[in-house]
Order: C-alpha cells, then sequence, then structure tokens
C-alpha cells in the first residue's frame, strides 16, 4: 500500500465545502492489490469530497475501460467502464467499514486512503461473464467460435415412453368419473 500514497487524503487541513480530487488508474494501480486480470487500463476517476462539520460525503466517479479476454473466444477487447460509489464517512470511537455505504473513522484520524473504494468500485464495474462485442451481434470471425458452433450440442426428438402400469391408474381415475 506504500505505491498508493497518492490516494491519501489529509481532511484536517481542509475547508468546509465542496472539493475534487482526480486520479489516472492505470495497472500499476492494481498490482499494489495484486491484481492482474486485466492486460491494460487506463480509467479517470474523479472524487467528489463534500466536508461538512461532522461527516464527509463522497462521490466517486470511474470512466474508461480495461482491456479483458473473452470468456468464450478469449480475445482481447475493451470493457467500457461507467461506474459511481457514494460514500458517507463519519466518526466514532473506532474504525468501521461493515456498512458498504458508510465508513466510520476514529476521533484522532486526521486522513485516510481512498485506493480500497476505488478498486473495489472498478472491479466490481466488470461484468463477471466478459463477452466481445462482436460474439454479442453475430460479426465475431475466429476459431474457438467454429469449434463451439461444431461441438453444440443438437436438439433430439424426444420420445415419451411411459410406464404401463401407470397408464392403468391414469385408467382407474377416469373409469371413476364416468
Amino acid at each position: 500500500m506504500k505505491d498508493l500514497k497518492e490516494f491519501s487524503i489529509q481532511f484536517v487541513g481542509l475547508k468546509e465545502g465542496k472539493h475534487e480530487f482526480k486520479y489516472s488508474i492505470d495497472n500499476k494501480f492494481f498490482e499494489a492489490f495484486n491484481f492482474d486480470e486485466y492486460v491494460s487500463s487506463s480509467i479517470e476517476v474523479s472524487l467528489n469530497f463534500v466536508k461538512k462539520s461532522t461527516l464527509f460525503e463522497l462521490v466517486f466517479i470511474a470512466e474508461g475501460s480495461v482491456e479483458v479476454p473473452c470468456d468464450v473466444t478469449n480475445e482481447l477487447y475493451d470493457q467500457e467502464i461507467d461506474s459511481e460509489l457514494p460514500l458517507v464517512v463519519k466518526f466514532g470511537p473506532e474504525f468501521n467499514d461493515d456498512n458498504e455505504e458508510i465508513l466510520i473513522l476514529p476521533h484522532e484520524a486526521y486522513e485516510f486512503n481512498v485506493a480500497q473504494f476505488i478498486y473495489e468500485m472498478i472491479v466490481l464495474a466488470v461484468p463477471n461473464k466478459r463477452v466481445h462485442p462482436k460474439v454479442l451481434d453475430g460479426t465475431m470471425e475466429s476459431e474457438a467460435l467454429k469449434k463451439l458452433k461444431e461441438l453444440e450440442i443438437k436438439k433430439v426428438k424426444t420420445v415419451e415412453i411411459t410406464d404401463p402400469r401407470w397408464d392403468k391408474l391414469k385408467n382407474l381415475i377416469t373409469e371413476k368419473k364416468t
């Protein structure tokens, strides 16, 4: 985390009111978290920081893209990132981040690091199943897709075979009604 000092906000010296912080995120940022799922990344994060007398209101906004492999074809593509994360920071007797929307800092704190919040916001903005846009619109031509088409299970007509004993029981029900 020593590489992430630029993400520390010393709020003691800030005046009450609105402040804005800007961060450029690339793969070096993710390396600090030992996260290597992105081939490359280029994301701009702006942090709107509102300091009030008893709390802080933060809104993180991330825009950019990460280059990831497609889960279907393994072809690389740029996944757009457009995410927003609101956060309220309050003060209390001890640090508490159990609630994802409220962070409680100890009364004696004078700064806090926002890198973890930026990291989580970006990682959660990428879908679990990553599918290349050309696969979705049907214009992708790749060996992997050809092989998947070849191995696709064809729909087989099934003939329903019933046990004759059950058929006899069904007849009993219908015979009673008549």
